[in-house]
């Protein structure tokens, strides 16, 4: 089966590497795999150094906005956008289209209008709520050839909405994680805090993900002086980087925070890194502080690496995190709720430890990449079947999911 992996972006972050994952695990003989992405950031050359086939496509720079001349623009870019996929799904002929995000699907869609090529929108994300979404969700039902992935059933409910006929077209597919990558190294743990002349025994937290406002990273600054207080010693890596121009006006915010707070020496902003297993392995704690989250690939690969988790209980993070059990749950947009919780955690290593080990054996045993690889080539071989295991109940265990 030749299948067409669409990125909507050049940049790397979660979902993209996610699809990274995907194109060294595909079993390269039932599947054919050629990639088409904007050549603006890394994944063009990340792909190509996996052996896959890749085709440059022009960006899609719009994004879900309130602004009335925004939504022009959007629809504009809708539209010039379209043509080009199109002549690429012509020229490459695939047997199905994976397209890695809603924006993506929505192209994807409408650029295979009357080819009759199966389309799948693989839902990272929650829909933000916003007015488009009806067009959203109809072009979602009415695309004769559209099936969805949701990354957790939060996902898939937020996406659906009151449109339920949706529903029986969305698929939850948890993602997996590759242990041979994620795992507790303590060679590598040294290793990376030597790299940031972090040779102290102060406590080292630690956020990864894009730079924008919905991660709260600001949040956590503005919290952590109350951490320094108790912990004088203790360390920020802020990891990760601007996606789109009014982020890169967010990591301004974040550097004059720090200095406007007196923290800049306790706080190390270390921009986009590749090494993002090496980071957590070097970590006391990882905070995950969303106001919106879907199923957080960044708080399973620390899970895997055996790295206590402290995230907040929004989205579709309480399936992967059981409070007090494999992690730490707190309200979102609560800073004092955010301080309390980091001081108890690297307070008690015991306990952090504890937690560390429960959320390495709950990733071992129902968030591998083998399942999430036998479950994912498992539907795109069989989408259209009236039903397929996969993995959709709160606990990731396995279950059908019936299809009309």
């Amino acid at each position: 089966m030749k299948i067409l992996f669409y990125n909507h972006t050049g940049q790397v972050g979660g979902a993209e590497r996610l699809l990274l994952t995907i194109l060294a695990r595909l079993d390269p003989i039932a599947f054919d795999a050629i990639v088409i992405c904007p050549d603006s950031g890394r994944l063009r050359k990340m792909v190509a150094d996996l052996g896959i086939r890749n085709e440059a496509l022009g960006d899609l720079k719009a994004r879900f906005t309130w602004r009335v001349d925004f939504l022009a623009k959007y629809l504009k870019s809708f539209v010039d956008v379209i043509l080009e996929p199109r002549k690429k799904i012509i020229s490459i002929n695939p047997d199905l289209i994976h397209a890695n995000s809603v924006r993506a699907g929505l192209v994807a869609t409408m650029a295979s209008s009357g080819l009759g090529k199966p389309v799948v929108w693989h839902i990272h994300d929650l829909l933000p709520r916003h007015p488009f979404n009806p067009f959203i969700r109809a072009v979602g039902l009415f695309a004769p050839r559209t099936r969805m992935i949701a990354v957790a059933q939060a996902s898939a409910d937020r996406f659906t909405g009151s449109f339920r006929g949706l529903r029986g077209r969305v698929t939850v597919i948890r993602n997996g994680i590759d242990r041979r990558i994620f795992h507790p190294n303590q060679i590598a743990k040294r290793k990376i805090r030597s790299e940031l002349h972090l040779n102290g025994n102060g406590p080292v937290i630690g956020i990864i993900g894009r730079l924008t406002p919905s991660k709260g990273q600001l949040e956590l600054l503005r919290a952590f002086p109350r951490v320094l207080r108790e912990f004088p010693s203790a360390t920020l890596l802020i990891a990760g980087a601007p996606a789109f121009n009014q982020e890169h006006e967010y990591l301004q915010v974040l550097t004059r925070t720090a200095s406007e707070l007196g923290i800049s020496n306790r706080v190390r902003m270390l921009g986009s890194r590749e090494d993002v297993a090496a980071i957590m392995q070097g970590l006391d704690l990882l905070v995950i502080n969303s106001s919106v989250e879907a199923c957080c690939l960044v708080a399973l690969e620390a899970m895997a690496c055996g790295t206590a988790v402290l995230a907040t209980n929004t989205g579709g993070t309480p399936e992967i995190i059981e409070h007090g059990t494999t992690g730490w749950l707190i309200p979102a947009r609560d800073e004092n709720a955010l301080s309390v919780a980091i001081v108890n955690l690297i307070g008690q290593p015991a306990l952090s430890a504890r937690l560390g080990e429960n959320a390495r054996q709950r990733v071992a045993s129902h968030f591998s990449i083998s399942r999430y690889m036998t479950d994912l080539q498992s539907f795109y071989l069989k989408g259209d079947a009236k039903s397929i295991t996969v993995a959709t109940d709160a606990q990731g265990a396995r279950a059908e999911a019936k299809f009309a």
